[in-house]
């Protein structure tokens, strides 16, 4: 019997799921103050516009996946739009900054847990190496269970990190009703200085999107879904509109009912803040926790389908394609858990440094993409035979948004705080962060150096 008949695919709702599950991670719960002090009353604005930036990228995202059903999403779409040698690079620096993400959410679990339970003054290095390597090795075992025992954890920490949050959402209305207290007007006036001009409310803006990123890994995984070039481009956006929902409703009331106590919460889980009820506290805290248990399971099951497609289509060793009897590609996984492992723990799980490769390598999917999905609508391709022949096109999602989501982007890296992320500040003033820029262009030039060398050897020797 056949891999692809023994396999359990993710149906569609599962791809909902699956998608809230890669984006609901850790913001909500433990920065909402961030945004507020930033943004004050407008707020609740802001995500509502960082929603719908979020919203057309991942449009253009399912877009592709009409045309490109292959695992690998950016990869897989900027193979066949620009060829081997892009689609190389984009996968290679996809690759790296997702596993480096995948190491930081799984540090912030472990931190938080330890904060939880033993306090956050109680938290050695030793310690937190303990519980990140527990909590690899669950990871690693739920995913030998196979891909309908990942479909099953993705769904119940889904449906939990949700319930947390709407009951969160419920709760603080019940609150509102039954005092009549409302002390969203009293915001501004807690922040310091506070002022809103264009500028700052696009880096409000800015720090409320990254709230929503994670719906670009979803499609890495293509192949291991029902009918994915249907699927992926209903359930992507359906599943951004539940998460909008779900932000701006829970930020909106924790203003109405605490806003002072969010903005000066010394809590490891700062939404629950907000709440005196011990009850409802406990349910958002332990509702963080399933909520960054959840995203890693995510990022556990996405982020060596990467490293896999690259090697299918014969651009890394084929070893890193096989799959065991269950459909999990071992050795991809092996390499990727390596990854998102050794670097945070070289970097003593000061995890600030080397984020930026994660977040700048977001900019050159939101780049690539886009361009991408109108050469497939124009049938433009360089790699045609990649392209499925009976694709559905449509130019307002084919072309329309993704030049949108194009111009958002380039605002996005206009605004972007390049200084900040390649600086240190202190007493003498700014100084260069080389580790920074090591972990720059280590990710960006040397690793894809040497991958596109040994390719082109191969080929050549071939």
């Amino acid at each position: 019997m056949s891999t692809t008949k023994t396999v359990k695919k993710f149906g569609f709702w599962s791809i909902v799921l699956l998608t809230i599950n890669s984006i609901i991670g850790t913001g909500i719960f433990l920065t909402p103050a961030g945004v507020m002090k930033s943004a004050g009353t407008y707020t609740p604005l802001v995500y509502l516009v960082a929603a719908i930036f979020a919203g057309v990228l991942a449009i253009t995202f399912a877009s592709s996946a009409k045309y490109v059903n292959k695992n690998g999403a950016a990869y897989a779409y900027a193979k066949a739009a620009f060829g081997d040698n892009v689609g190389l690079y984009v996968g290679l620096t996809r690759f790296i900054s997702s596993a480096i993400a995948w190491g930081v959410m799984a540090t912030a679990v472990v931190r938080t847990t330890l904060s939880i339970f033993i306090g956050a003054d109680n938290i050695t290095n030793s310690k937190i190496t303990i519980g990140f390597v527990i909590l690899m090795s669950v990871l690693f075992a739920i995913n030998m269970f196979g891909n309908h025992f990942v479909e099953k954890i993705n769904n119940i920490s889904t449906i939990g990190k949700l319930v947390a949050l709407v009951t969160a959402i419920v709760a603080g209305f019940v609150i509102f009703i039954s005092t009549g207290e409302n002390h969203f007007s009293q915001v501004n006036g807690l922040i310091p200085d506070f002022s809103m001009n264009f500028t700052s409310f696009v880096g409000a803006t800015i720090a409320a999107f990254y709230a929503f990123t994670g719906f670009e890994s979803v499609a890495s995984a293509a192949s291991e879904m029902e009918n994915p070039e249907k699927n992926l481009p209903r359930a992507i956006p359906l599943a951004m509109a539940i998460i909008a929902a779900v932000y701006i409703g829970v930020v909106t009331i924790a203003m109405v009912i605490s806003p002072e106590a969010i903005l000066n919460s010394k809590e490891v889980v700062v939404l629950a803040s907000a709440f005196s009820n011990p009850l409802i506290k406990n349910i958002v805290i332990y509702g963080a926790l399933v909520s960054m248990f959840g995203i890693n399971v995510a990022a556990s099951f996405s982020t060596p389908k990467v490293f896999q497609a690259m090697a299918s289509e014969g651009q890394l060793p084929k070893a890193l394609a096989k799959v065991n009897e269950k459909g999990v590609p071992v050795a991809s996984f092996i390499v990727t858990v390596a990854v998102a492992v050794i670097i945070p723990m070289s970097f003593r799980y000061d995890t600030t440094d080397i984020m930026v490769i994660s977040a700048i390598s977001r900019f050159v999917q939101f780049l690539v993409v886009p361009v991408g999905v109108i050469l497939f609508f124009r049938g433009k391709a360089k790699n045609k035979q990649d392209i499925l022949v009976n694709a559905h096109r449509n130019p307002i999602t084919d072309v329309f948004i993704p030049l949108v989501g194009l111009f958002m982007t380039l605002v996005l890296l206009y605004k972007f705080n390049w200084v900040g992320q390649f600086s240190l500040e202190t007493d003498a003033g700014l100084i260069l962060n080389w580790y920074a820029i090591g972990a720059m262009v280590t990710g960006f030039v040397i690793f894809p150096a040497i991958v596109m060398l040994y390719h082109k050897f191969r080929k050549i020797n071939a």
